[in-house]
């Protein structure tokens, strides 16, 4: 490039920036009056609390700020405000196994979709303006992200793993079940040997999967596999975990099996989902690693009252009742929260119903979780396990202005959080009661 092309483009490039600045500069300001702020860093309520947005951003946030002449006022009275929160295991573009649930062998990618969309709203006005889906069918949840950044319709900032990585005959095998002469020609995460499995988080982050999902141990909900068992060696884990990083791609790993559990942090693993059989070893090793524990809690407090009403098969029902799977659960999470292990809230949404995803800080609590760790859990821990903490998970300048509010005080009663009664993601007003 000769010296006048480069001084043309020196002056292109200074005149799209002054506009740029030009253009934020002219974005209306809007200014959210609330009793409480609970910003999500673990600091004490601020009162008469003043929120600044600007376009997609928080300009500013406290008690007392000035707001400007001409902005747009939101006076939320003395509800409490507190950051967008965040579900860290979804499966967005599933129902749960209720009376209207799709088949999984007569459904489309395009009905889990169209699913996915009306389960994303739904998550949106329950105040979840961020999810992180771990696994859905035919790229589904893929689509229904790209959808909901393009505005076609309203639903949460969506971080997807596609199809979860899994051992042939391992839970997430899609073929569990089935006969061997019958063929599905769908998309697999099956994958065996560390040179398989490497290729496989390859192909899904080739296809746009920005975190990446494998199954260390059986599950309840396969057919075949057992809970307990572990199913990837810890060679074949560390490919996946390395591979995985190397990308710039955090790595989630459905563990119930405490073998599978220890494995998969010694591998380097980011997050446990579940972990239902979890000893104080194991508790230990993922403090000193910096393993979040993503434990799924509120479907199994309320398994007996309403596993006849999710339709469960018969033999994922006598699976969990024989295998003290629920009493095992609640006495794991007790263990976790009492020994200081980190935890981001995730509710395996699509076993249960999406739009009761507030449900999870309730249970935390209930299983002897502080209020203000319970908020924590599902605001900032969770946006430091996506490696987004410094655009999400609080109420601070520069942040996406995700803001949710509620009546009353949540520290005092964590069940308000159940009943949202306004939301703004990216500085966009979709609920105001």
């Amino acid at each position: 490039m000769n010296r006048r092309a480069r001084s043309f483009a020196r002056v292109v490039l200074s005149s799209l920036l002054l506009n740029a600045g030009a253009a934020r500069a002219q974005e209306k300001i809007t200014a959210i009056r609330a009793g409480k702020l609970i910003d999500g860093t673990g600091a004490a309520p601020v009162p008469s609390a003043v929120i600044l947005v600007q376009g997609k951003r928080i300009l500013a946030a406290g008690a007392g700020l000035t707001i400007p002449q001409g902005a747009e006022v939101i006076d939320l009275g003395n509800r409490t405000v507190l950051p967008g929160f965040t579900d860290m295991h979804t499966h967005i573009t599933s129902e749960d196994p209720g009376p209207r649930g799709l088949e999984r062998l007569s459904a489309t990618g395009a009905d889990f979709t169209l699913v996915g969309a009306v389960n994303a709203r739904n998550m949106l006005l329950a105040g979840f303006t961020t999810v992180r889906d771990l696994g859905a069918y035919e790229y589904a949840d893929l689509a229904l992200k790209r959808a909901i950044e393009r505005g076609l319709f309203p639903g949460p900032r969506m971080f997807v793993a596609t199809i979860p990585i899994s051992a042939t005959g391992g839970h997430g095998d899609p073929t569990n079940g089935l006969s061997p002469f019958v063929e599905l020609n769908i998309p697999s995460g099956v994958a065996n040997g560390v040179e398989a499995v490497r290729a496989k988080v390859r192909e899904l982050v080739k296809y746009g999967a920005d975190q990446i999902k494998f199954m260390a141990t059986g599950g309840t909900l396969s057919r075949g596999d057992k809970p307990t068992a572990q199913q990837y060696s810890e060679e074949e884990m560390r490919a996946i975990i390395e591979e995985a990083h190397r990308l710039g791609v955090k790595v989630a790993s459905h563990a119930h099996g405490n073998e599978g559990i220890k494995t998969a942090v010694r591998a380097g693993v980011d997050s446990i989902e579940h972990g239902i059989y979890l000893d104080e070893e194991a508790c230990q090793m993922m403090i000193r690693h910096g393993t979040y524990l993503v434990p799924t809690l509120w479907i199994v407090d309320a398994f007996d009252a309403r596993y006849k009403e999710w339709r469960l098969p018969p033999w994922a029902v006598e699976k969990i009742q024989t295998s003290g799977f629920i009493p095992t659960a609640k006495r794991s999470v007790d263990l976790a929260i009492r020994m200081g292990v980190k935890i981001a809230l995730g509710t395996d949404a699509g076993v249960g119903e999406h739009a009761l995803s507030a449900k999870e800080f309730t249970a935390y609590v209930h299983h002897g979780m502080k209020p203000m760790d319970a908020i924590l859990a599902g605001t900032l821990n969770a946006a430091r396990l996506l490696g987004r903490e410094r655009e999400l998970g609080t109420i601070e300048a520069g942040k996406f202005a995700d803001i949710v509010a509620v009546e009353g005080n949540p520290l005092e009663n964590i069940q308000v959080l159940e009943t949202v009664k306004f939301v703004m993601k990216e500085g966009q007003v979709y609920k105001r009661e």
